[in-house]
């Protein structure tokens, strides 16, 4: 946690646990912001979406991960064959997955993309940076949904983020590339955009995948708690 030295794992209790859809193959829940996907190494970053999940259903594994700060739609595999099919959609790219971000500014374009490879920032981990010789590529499409002000008539920018590749922190690091940090971002916002907010406005609206066994599509949605 370098770039976290003054950080205190607190995580929401309640609801302990959203689960938005199960069945024999996959369950879908809605994570809060706060809410480690997996353990850390400490053992106070024990409590997490991952450990919940296991004390009703056992066999649950991740397939893929939110960061802590961000909420919103999160899919856990129930058994060994269910994991590898929805993992081959992760990695590639048949799955479909969208977010809603207020960021700091006023975004000017009503759409466009961000295409920026990306590498752990090492010294400051867990810090992601650009890096056109090393980093790996990753590519986000934007589109502006309104604009608002806050308390202080700052002008923010609700944008729904679509992004193309998988990369740690993606979205969060192409928006500091647009020059539009997003609202109350512990580790990329400067001081006037963190404080706009006390959580990360980053959410997790909707993913779409191929179900493993039933091979039909499924859509799951939830709606932005800071919209």
């Amino acid at each position: 946690m370098a770039a976290n030295p003054d950080f205190i794992y607190q995580p929401p209790m309640s609801p302990y646990l959203d689960i938005i859809y199960q069945d024999n193959d996959i369950v879908v829940l809605n994570k809060p912001s706060g809410l480690l996907t997996v353990p850390g190494r400490l053992p106070e970053h024990q409590d997490c979406l991952q450990n919940r999940v296991l004390k009703v259903l056992p066999t649950a594994t991740v397939v893929h991960r939110l960061d802590m700060a961000t909420s919103g739609i999160i899919l856990l595999a129930l058994n060994k064959p269910a994991h590898v099919n929805i993992s081959r959609q992760f990695e590639k790219r048949l799955t479909k997955k969208s977010y809603i971000a207020r960021v700091f500014g006023k975004v000017e374009n009503s759409q466009g993309s961000v295409d920026q490879p990306l590498i752990c920032d090492w010294p400051n981990r867990p810090k992601q940076k650009v890096d056109h010789e090393q980093g790996k590529a990753a590519l986000t499409h934007y589109r502006v949904l309104s604009y608002d002000a806050n308390n202080d008539n700052q002008i923010t920018t609700l944008l729904a983020l679509t992004p193309v590749t998988g990369r740690s922190h993606q979205l969060r690091v192409h928006m500091l590339c647009l020059g539009h940090p997003i609202i109350g971002d512990r580790l990329y916002a400067h001081p006037l955009a963190l404080n706009a907010s006390n959580r990360l406005q980053l959410h997790a609206q909707m993913l779409q995948i191929t179900h493993p066994v039933s091979e039909k599509t499924l859509t799951f949605t939830k709606d932005c708690p800071f919209d």
